[in-house]
């Protein structure tokens, strides 16, 4: 490979690098939580209002703060796995 063609490809994976960590920031961001959560109460207090449940904002609540609670826990049972897997299992 000629220097130019190094400059190149040292390029092209900062530049790849870069979108990896934006992606890992918005995995992880509040704005991203607050988006799902607000999101999936919604549709669900729709749904409710479809199906004429009495008490669709009230009831809309526990199915939203399950999923919430659910994708709070990822990261946690992430490093639990993470820490019991073998170094040299296949991925």
């Amino acid at each position: 490979m000629e220097l130019k063609e190094i400059e190149n490809e040292i390029k092209r994976i900062k530049e790849r690098n870069t979108r990896v960590e934006v992606d890992k920031a918005w995995e992880v961001s509040r704005t991203r939580s607050f988006i799902l959560t607000t999101s999936t109460y919604l549709l669900v207090v729709i749904l409710l209002f479809i199906i004429k449940n009495e008490r669709p904002f009230i009831n809309a609540l526990i199915p939203t703060f399950g999923y919430f609670i659910s994708f709070q826990s990822l990261p946690f049972f992430k490093r639990l796995w993470l820490k019991n897997k073998k170094p040299n299992a296949p991925r």
